[in-house]
């Protein structure tokens, strides 16, 4: 028997200062600013490390073109990443932690932890224990670094990690820079050793080809199960669904990372099987997942704002504009004609309170956001949107459509419960 909905409250008909007064009820945030200091001590102290260890076993020269050549496929990744997060962008901090996490922290402890497993198998196993370990135990150690990046986020800013799209996002980031700082040491390793052996740069072009051409999404393909995982139990209304689902999500990281590392033993012709048979389908399933999550995202922007408008919170017509991109971009334009650039940066934090709220008042909706929390967010980015009306009034005029759209609520009151 599925649980029943939550009653939720119809915000109220007009803004007015009570509700701005509500809106500065705020819940104490002891020991933030130590939390991120520590936490970029911590993030940077990791990078040093990886950085003189990468260094020590490429040499400068290998170092500076491992470098060079590894931040090549960067930009295109974390570009895809932003696209994907242009409905309800992430925090940059947040985004930022994750790359860091990932280019410094997971790196640094996949290198120990694989060296010392890689030499422990090997002295137990042979050249057995070198395939178990790379097809095995490298795939749980670095999943699992990665993940844990979004596991905190999931556990401490769960706001960062509720939809299948900011599982994604911040799984992406973070296992690009995992990739970046991986392919720093395998580019310079394969250029010192080419120069040790005077034979040309044929290693070196090759790794690069691997890496950097056939396989520059690898990394995030990966880690982006765990962020499903995550955001599947952010979503979910049932509570075996929120239990099972992260482990899951791991277990499928892992079990596609492995069959990865597991191809490369395989020679030429295996492994180009396992890439057409697997990794390929395996990516354009995640492609197919993320576009159907974000237009998911859209739709609740179009189905949860429109009582906004009914009790004068948004004008007619603007949750159908802040339900389609172009015209949200086009708000954007507008608003920098009008205003100026502080006018376009005002009207993209217009547009994302609103997105918030939408996706605020869904999560409540499903059982996900207690009512009190509800009450008290809801509130506050009230507060925040009204703040932006005078100016976003007009801009949002000349972008939305002049009618109410179709799906406007036209049964209760302003005044009623939802």
């Amino acid at each position: 028997m599925s649980s029943p909905q939550p009653v939720l409250p119809w915000p109220s008909a007009q803004p007015g200062p009570q509700r701005g007064a509500a809106a500065r009820l705020r819940l104490p945030v002891v020991g933030r600013g130590a939390r991120l200091a520590a936490a970029a001590v911590a993030l940077t102290l990791c990078g040093v490390a990886i950085l003189a260890m990468v260094e020590r076993q490429t040499g400068p020269p290998g170092f500076l073109v491992g470098l060079g050549l590894a931040v090549l496929p960067v930009p295109l990744v974390l570009g895809v990443l932003v696209w994907l997060d242009r409905v309800a962008p992430l925090p940059p901090r947040a985004l930022l932690f994750c790359f860091a996490w990932g280019s410094c922290a997971a790196t640094l402890v996949a290198i120990l932890a694989n060296s010392w497993t890689s030499d422990l198998l090997a002295s137990h196993q042979g050249p057995r224990g070198e395939t178990i370990g790379s097809a095995v135990v490298a795939p749980l150690v670095e999943e699992s670094c990665k993940g844990t990046a979004v596991l905190l986020m999931f556990l401490l800013r769960r706001r960062y990690a509720d939809s299948l799209t900011h599982g994604i996002v911040l799984a992406g980031f973070t296992a690009c820079g995992f990739a970046f700082t991986e392919n720093v040491l395998y580019l310079g390793r394969s250029y010192t050793e080419d120069r040790a052996a005077g034979d040309g740069m044929d290693g070196t072009v090759y790794t690069f080809l691997l890496r950097g051409v056939l396989s520059p999404f690898a990394h995030p393909l990966f880690t982006a199960l765990i962020g499903i995982g995550l955001g599947a139990a952010a979503l979910a209304r049932h509570p075996l669904v929120r239990v099972a689902a992260p482990p899951a999500g791991w277990l499928a990281a892992v079990a596609l990372h492995g069959v990865w590392n597991a191809a490369a033993g395989l020679g030429t012709g295996g492994f180009l099987l396992v890439y057409g048979v697997c990794m390929m389908p395996a990516f354009a399933g995640l492609i197919g997942l993320s576009v159907w999550s974000r237009c998911e995202e859209l739709m609740v922007i179009a189905s949860q704002l429109p009582l906004y408008a009914w009790s004068g919170w948004l004008g007619p017509g603007e949750p159908e504009a802040l339900s389609v991109m172009r015209l949200r971009r086009r708000a954007r334009r507008q608003a920098r004609a009008l205003y100026g650039p502080a006018g376009g940066q005002a009207m993209t934090e217009y547009i994302a309170l609103a997105t918030a709220l939408a996706q605020l008042r869904r999560s409540a909706e499903r059982g996900t956001t207690p009512t009190g929390e509800f009450t008290l967010r809801e509130s506050e980015l009230l507060r925040r949107l009204s703040a932006h009306r005078p100016y976003a009034a007009s801009v949002m005029a000349r972008v939305a459509l002049p009618p109410p759209p179709p799906w406007a609520p036209a049964g209760p009151a302003p005044d009623a419960p939802l």
